[in-house]
């Protein structure tokens, strides 16, 4: 039906026809009510021939009516007379892209401004749960203010009007937009809608988000080139390229386009669903980035690979000029030398932020211009950084609370990561988005990315690696446990160039160190290489890096033969060990980049400290990183620990004695009731164990769990049990107590989803603080004891490693720096106040305990604080000549 000039839909009058398409014809027209004009669309009558169809209509109208955005077309309203189903849309001056298109490529700077507008729109939909299904340039508006997307999702009510082709339209697509001010250039053919479809919807797949990815990957090939994508002489000709080719690189069509354009191009356009982009707001900000020019993305190909060409030489100048410069506090140590040398550079963490004591929480990008690194916030929570090489900030990557052993993807483009909250690895592109996750790992142990996409990964403190896909899915075991020599965990992978051999840790530690081993994703065999104090890196040209006698080696292997080769030199003083066993002493580049956790260890004094924080004592011991794990019950004593050893220092003489070794990962010691035994943790043949000792030394061993990590965290009062925090496979940190009486017999105490730790018994028994992450960041709760009932959270707004106090009538506990307080009634139920500060710790303290029931604090804190950095070492091979 053709409406006339003078006629009316409702309140609309209308005032001309603008153009035909396969939804109907489309009129300008005037709103009468509101005095402006707008565009209608009447919609053809085969497709609103039944009630199913118009109610379907009217409820996808609605949910689009919503969509309100700055880069969508609005529509206003939907209407019905006499027969007559039509929809009320914004009025667009302008023209299509395609009619822009027509004049050839457009310039990158609109490229990337007019695709991240598009991608804003198609993000803002996908959240609504709209799906475009027919983006094209035909369906793209520009206008004085930016690109506006049209027809978003109503070519989804076509599908029941006739034959479809699997995607939502039919085979008769919709080839104009309806709310145009001008005539369109139909391309009124199959093939005009086939240019931009997605492989799966030209198999009969529903179309998701992610076919919109693939058709906005079309149109920014086609944007910067002024070429389809995919071309064909014929319908089938043109299903085969889409189904079976790759489109020529932007590098060869449009040379001067950025190569960061191109590489986000090709992962629109990945056949696979699950190997694309997977949310338009990735795109966006990755268009951002490259239009910001802030990397290499922004460097046009040919300038990219002069750059290669004289990659080694010009780093080198390239990095010192930067210095000078930017003033990023880079340090060169040698530059003398006719050939290229090892430069240095030291990365500070942000002001706000603190890196974690484990070298695995940094790692270096592959083009070595990027370093991601863990460091807990103000809550004391790891979060993701990432911080370009060439620039003095870093960035907080979002989503990333409780993050660790980040490790890159071959591209570039992700960074995966372990939550240890929620107990997944998951990744994240540092273009922007929220993190996305991969599978379930309890605990994190390391992983590796191969070029194949595939992920190599040890998701628990125990056990083999794993295998998945980095797209997601169920994991695979690829290594197993070798019982004839008591292994229990495989752990820090890293693959070999071949992608399919990979190096790795064995656990437990011999007396030398970790067995390093070759394994293969084609076989279960292993080859053992070496024994090193720290897994091994793999780096280009040819060498393994690992940690021998606290020092940084690099020793010649030979990837093809899997074997060493001569001597391993030491290069540079290995960073200090964390409690994370086996852990890489580095992480490498493929350009020849290094990159270490850099700490000294401290020279700490103890000190007693008053409830206002004043210092009221000091104590006078040799330097050392002197660290108070407990003061004894009458406050004489403390046992404090000091590398890997147990000391028990006389407070009154200021007196050290060596008491007992313990293990890295397990500093811990509490005192008994009356003062005269110390329960603590020490490794024997690999595992952790719980010794309770006299004074003079003399130390049983209690039988505990099977499992290798344990803490001791308290003796209760009446001297029946000890509580233990117990490092699980699948349920990470667990509380359990330890009976001192009848069979010991360790049993379990609380065993939750969220790691539990910390925890210290009440003075009159009845009740158990701990520390829980189970809101996203440290609180403290209490419960019954000593059996579990009815939990109770006490601090508000974040809180760690309780003490009680004033015979149990307060609760005191930290959050980061600040001491804080909480009065308390411990009668037939826990009835907590409201916390408040008692004062702040002085920065750099290592170690805090309550003494005199709750008037004293005895602390060990650094005389001269030195924060953890990160060392970046630039053509790291230079040192092999030292």
């Amino acid at each position: 039906m053709t409406l006339l000039a003078g006629a009316h839909l409702g309140p609309y009058e209308i005032v001309g026809q603008i153009g035909t398409g396969g939804m109907g014809e489309v009129y300008r027209a005037h709103d009468t009510r509101l005095g402006r004009d707008v565009a209608i669309k009447v919609l053809s009558p085969h497709l609103a021939a039944t009630s199913e169809v118009r109610a379907r209509f009217e409820r996808e109208a609605r949910t689009i009516s919503q969509l309100n955005h700055p880069h969508i077309c609005t529509l206003h309203d939907i209407g019905h007379q006499d027969g007559t189903d039509y929809l009320v849309m914004e009025l667009i001056e302008g023209e299509t892209l395609a009619a822009r298109l027509a004049k050839g490529a457009l310039p990158t700077s609109e490229v990337l401004r007019l695709g991240a507008q598009i991608a804003d729109a198609l993000d803002r939909a996908h959240r609504a749960g709209v799906v475009h299904r027919d983006l094209k340039p035909g369906n793209v508006m520009l206008t004085k203010s930016g690109a506006k997307l049209m027809d978003f999702g109503l070519a989804r009510v076509a599908d029941i009007a006739g034959p479809t082709s699997g995607s939502g339209v039919t085979l008769a697509a919709l080839t104009q937009s309806p709310t145009v001010s001008q005539p369109l250039t139909a391309e009124g053919t199959i093939v005009g809608t086939f240019q931009y479809m997605a492989p799966e919807q030209l198999e009969g797949r529903e179309a998701d988000a992610r076919t919109d990815l693939w058709a906005l990957g079309c149109v920014l090939y086609e944007t910067a080139t002024g070429k389809r994508a995919f071309e064909g002489k014929s319908q089938a000709s043109l299903i085969a390229a889409i189904m079976g080719s790759e489109p020529a690189p932007l590098s060869q069509v449009a040379p001067m386009s950025p190569p960061g354009l191109d590489r986000l191009v090709r992962g629109c356009l990945a056949k696979d669903p699950d190997e694309r982009l997977q949310t338009a707001h990735d795109v966006k900000l990755e268009l951002q980035w490259i239009a910001e020019a802030g990397s290499q993305a922004g460097v046009p190909a040919p300038v990219a690979a002069w750059r290669r060409s004289r990659e080694r030489l010009a780093w080198a100048i390239a990095t010192v000029a930067l210095v000078v410069a930017a003033g990023l506090g880079w340090v060169v140590l040698e530059s003398r030398t006719q050939e290229p040398s090892a430069i240095r550079a030291i990365v500070d963490p942000p002001p706000e932020a603190q890196l974690s004591s484990y070298r695995a929480n940094v790692a270096i990008s592959p083009d070595g211009q990027t370093i991601t690194f863990a460091a807990s916030d103000t809550a004391g929570l790891p979060t993701l950084w990432v911080r370009p090489l060439g620039s003095d900030v870093a960035k907080q990557i979002p989503d990333t609370r409780n993050a660790w052993c980040p490790f890159w993807s071959p591209d570039g483009r992700y960074v995966a990561f372990y939550d240890t909250q929620e107990g997944k690895l998951k990744k994240v592109t540092l273009a922007g988005g929220s993190p996305t996750t991969i599978c379930d790992a309890s605990d994190a142990r390391g992983g590796s990315w191969n070029r194949d996409e595939v992920i190599l990964f040890a998701p628990a403190s125990e056990g083999p690696l794993m295998r998945v896909a980095s797209g997601g899915g169920e994991p695979v075991a690829v290594t197993a446990l070798d019982s004839t020599r008591h292994e229990s965990a495989h752990r820090f992978p890293c693959f070999l160039p071949d992608g399919e051999h990979f190096l790795f840790a064995a656990l437990p530690a011999g007396p030398s160190g970790w067995d390093i081993c070759v394994g293969s994703l084609r076989s279960r065999e292993v080859k053992r290489i070496l024994t090193a104090g720290s897994a091994p890196v793999y780096a280009e040209p040819g060498y393994l890096l690992f940690e021998r006698d606290r020092r940084v080696m690099a020793q010649r292997f030979d990837p093809g033969r899997l074997k060493l080769v001569g001597d391993a030199v030491a290069i540079a003083d290995a960073p200090e060990r964390s409690g994370m066993d086996a852990d890489p002493v580095a992480s490498v580049s493929r350009k020849g980049s290094l990159a270490l956790l850099r700490s000294v260890p401290p020279d700490t004094r103890l000190a007693l400290l008053d409830r206002t924080g004043a210092t009221r004592a000091r104590y006078n011991l040799p330097p050392g990183p002197w660290s108070v794990l407990a003061a004894s019950p009458d406050a004489r004593r403390a046992v404090v620990v000091n590398g890997s050893d147990l000391w028990i220092v006389d407070l009154a003489r200021s007196v050290p004695m060596r008491f007992a070794p313990t293990s890295a990962g397990a500093k811990s010691a509490v005192w008994s009731p009356g003062g005269d035994r110390v329960a603590y943790v020490s490794k024997h043949a690999g595992r952790e164990e719980i010794y309770l000792a006299g004074l003079d030394g003399r130390a049983e061993t209690v039988p505990t769990t099977e499992d290798p990590f344990k803490i001791v965290y308290d003796w209760s009062r009446d001297g029946r049990y000890v509580v233990l925090g117990v490092l699980s496979a699948a349920t990470a940190w667990d509380l359990w107590l330890l009976p001192l009486e009848g069979d010991r017999k360790p049993v379990p105490y609380l065993q939750g989803s969220s790691p539990e730790w910390s925890a210290r018994v009440s003075p009159d028994g009845r009740w158990l603080a701990y520390g829980c992450i189970e809101t996203g960041r440290p609180e403290v709760y209490v419960q019954s004891f000593p059996r579990p009932g009815r939990k109770v959270r006490v601090s508000l707004d974040g809180g760690d490693s309780p003490m009680w106090a004033k015979g149990g009538q307060e609760l005191l506990y930290s959050r980061g720096q600040t001491v804080m307080s909480v009065p308390v009634e411990t009668g037939q139920e826990f009835r907590p106040g409201s916390p408040h500060r008692l004062f702040n710790l002085a920065t750099g303290v290592t170690g805090l305990d309550v003494v005199a029931d709750g008037e004293r604090f005895l602390t060990s804190t650094a005389t001269e604080t030195r924060p953890r950095d990160i060392r970046i070492v630039l053509n790291w091979k230079a040192l092999l000549k030292q």
